[in-house]
C-alpha cells in the first residue's frame, strides 16, 4: 500500500493510500517528480540534493520555493509515519503544492543480479526528455502492461533504432571496450550520473547510444535507476549480449555504486 502526504513546509498531512505508486501519481495534480529510495532502516538517502535540484529544474522560477531543509524534516516525518524498513520513495512538485508518496521498498530478486534481465524494445518516446513530468507514468504503465512475460523493461528507441533509456530506468552497453549511453533524449537520472562517474578510468566512454542493429556487437549492458541500482541486461529482444551473463563491468560498477551508498548516503535529520 502507497501512502501519499501533502507537506505543508516540514509537516506532512495524510493525502490518500493507494495500491500502487502509479495509482498514487494518478490522483494528484500533474507536477514534476523524482523517485528515490532509503537506506540504512529508512534513515538515510542519496543525493538528496540532486534529487531537489530536478524538482527545481523541471518547475522553472517556482523550483525556487522548494527549501531543503523543510523538505528533509517533512519526509523524515511522513517516512516515520508510514512506518517501513525501507521504503520507495516520489516527490510530486505541482506548484505550489508538494506530496510525497511512500511504499515499502521491495528490492529485486538476488538473481536478477546474478544472472540478469530481458528487456525489448518498445514504441514510447518521452515528449520532453529531460522533464520528469508525471504525466509519462500514465505511459509507462501501459507500455509495462504489454511485456512479455519474464521481461523486466521496455527500451525506448527512435526512430533509426538508436536504443535511449527504459521505461523507468537509464540504459548503458559496452561495445569493444567503450561505454555507451545516450546524453541528449533521455531523462538525466540521478544514478546515472553517479554511474558515469564511478565509470572513470573503468574504462572509455563514447559520445552517443548504440542501436538495435548493434545488439548482437556488445560486450555488456546494463541498466540503473535509484531502485534497482547497476542491473545486468542479458538480453534484448530475441538477442543475447555476449554469453547472456552479467559481464565484470558491470558487476564492478555495481560493486563501487554500493561502496558510494556506504560512503555517502546522509541523514535526513540529525
Amino acid at each position: 500500500m502507497v501512502s501519499t502526504f501533502e507537506l505543508d513546509g516540514a509537516r506532512p498531512r495524510m493525502f490518500a493510500t493507494s495500491p500502487t505508486m502509479a495509482e498514487a501519481s494518478s490522483v494528484l495534480p500533474h507536477g514534476a517528480y523524482t523517485t528515490l529510495r532509503t537506506y540504512g532502516g529508512g534513515r538515510r538517502v542519496l543525493r538528496f540534493g540532486d534529487h531537489l535540484a530536478r524538482l527545481r529544474a523541471s518547475t522553472g522560477p517556482e523550483g525556487a520555493a522548494l527549501a531543503e531543509a523543510d523538505l528533509k524534516r517533512g519526509l523524515a516525518t511522513a517516512l516515520a509515519a508510514a512506518g517501513h524498513g525501507e521504503s520507495r520513495v516520489r516527490l510530486t512538485y505541482a506548484p505550489p503544492r508538494l506530496f510525497v508518496s511512500i511504499e515499502p521498498l521491495q528490492p529485486l530478486p538476488a538473481a536478477c543480479y546474478e544472472e540478469g534481465v530481458s528487456c525489448v524494445s518498445v514504441p514510447v518516446r518521452r515528449q520532453a526528455p529531460t522533464v520528469k513530468d508525471t504525466r509519462f507514468i500514465r505511459t509507462a504503465q501501459a507500455a509495462y502492461h504489454d511485456l512479455p512475460a519474464r521481461v523486466h523493461e521496455g527500451l525506448m528507441v527512435t526512430a533509426d533504432g538508436a536504443i535511449l533509456e527504459g521505461l523507468s530506468s537509464n540504459f548503458f552497453a559496452v561495445r569493444e571496450g567503450i561505454l555507451h549511453t545516450d546524453d541528449e533524449h533521455v531523462l538525466p537520472g540521478i544514478t546515472r550520473a553517479l554511474v558515469l562517474d564511478l565509470a572513470r578510468g573503468l574504462l572509455p566512454r563514447a559520445v552517443g547510444p548504440v542501436r538495435l542493429d548493434q545488439i548482437g556487437e556488445l560486450d555488456e549492458a546494463f541498466l540503473t535507476s535509484a531502485s534497482r541500482g547497476v542491473l545486468p541486461v542479458v538480453r534484448i529482444d530475441r538477442t543475447a549480449i555476449a554469453d547472456a551473463r552479467p559481464g565484470p563491468i558491470t558487476r564492478e560498477l555495481g560493486r563501487r555504486l554500493d561502496a558510494l551508498v556506504e560512503r555517502e548516503a546522509e541523514p535526513l535529520s540529525g
